[in-house]
């Protein structure tokens, strides 16, 4: 448990330093330019767990490109990374087109399906995608479940990835008026965030569905033993998602409106459902292929 411990502490690290430079650099700051409180804490927050990032990586021995979930051949990764992304899109459009379906998401107001919509849509969910595959993937999948399962084994990587996963999706975004900025913002900005945890059961349903989610992924990163197909699949469901979020609303009204999450009207119930479905699907899929890969390096010795 130390190894999972090191990355908690990156965690700690960057509150911490929040709390304690978040309102002296907005003093400073401020005068000189317009800056909003939230978004100079959050980057403090964001460079402080990059700084340490690179340290722990240092003093686990994780800094390699094996280690970090880079092992294979660039032409190879970015093939399984084109194939997870794939595989990502349609595992998620299913229960996307469900939730349409069910109208328990509904079309936003002022919103025209049009080609050129869908054409910047598209073009910006997938950036999005694959920047959040790549950064989230990298630290979680790549340098952390290495790291753990040197330690404790893949089972224990693939469960404490999973839970830290799903837990970083509910430190939520949150702003203090500007006229109640003060020596204290950055606790209060801290406790903000981090506010959802104080209701356990409003999260169950999305911390479940996104701890699934994890544990999917950390099964594929412990068969494919790189984090290219991972990447390519969180891409792809995120790709899906923005699409979503950005065309339509949850519907207030459905008797099935339970299914989502009050947490961000898309994952719940229903998806960790659909998770637990293919799950069993990728799990094969992704087995299949490493023994594919297997036989012709038996063969060959």
């Amino acid at each position: 448990m130390r190894a999972f411990l090191w990355f908690i502490g990156l965690f700690v690290a960057g509150f911490a330093v929040i709390a304690l430079l978040a309102w002296p650099a907005y003093e400073w700051l401020s005068p000189m330019m317009d800056v909003k409180f939230h978004r100079l804490a959050n980057r403090i927050g964001q460079l402080s767990l990059l700084v340490g990032f690179m340290l722990v990586a240092r003093r686990l021995a994780l800094a390699d490109r094996r280690s970090l979930g880079f092992g294979l051949p660039r032409g190879d990764f970015l093939r399984e990374l084109t194939v997870g992304l794939a595989l990502g899109v349609a595992t998620m459009l299913p229960v996307a087109l469900v939730m349409v379906g069910l109208d328990l998401r509904v079309l936003r107001e002022g919103v025209t399906l049009d080609a050129a919509l869908v054409a910047r849509l598209a073009l910006s969910g997938l950036a999005t995608g694959l920047v959040v595959g790549l950064v989230e993937e990298t630290f979680l999948r790549g340098a952390m479940h290495t790291a753990i399962a040197r330690e404790s084994g893949a089972r224990t990587a693939i469960i404490l990835t999973a839970l830290l996963y799903s837990a970083v999706h509910f430190v939520g975004r949150f702003r203090i008026p500007v006229e109640q900025l003060g020596p204290d913002a950055g606790l209060r900005h801290i406790a903000g965030t981090l506010a959802a945890f104080a209701d356990p059961a409003g999260i169950a349903d999305a911390f479940l569905a996104l701890a699934a989610v994890g544990v999917l992924l950390g099964m594929v990163r412990a068969i494919t033993g790189n984090i290219a197909a991972c990447i390519g699949l969180h891409a792809g469901w995120v790709w899906v998602i923005a699409f979503l979020r950005e065309t339509s609303v949850p519907d207030e009204t459905s008797p099935l409106r339970f299914l989502l999450s009050r947490f961000d009207g898309v994952v719940g119930w229903l998806v960790l459902a659909w998770t637990l479905v293919i799950g069993l699907v990728v799990h094969r899929f992704y087995a299949r292929r490493a023994l594919r890969r297997a036989r012709p390096d038996a063969q060959a010795s």
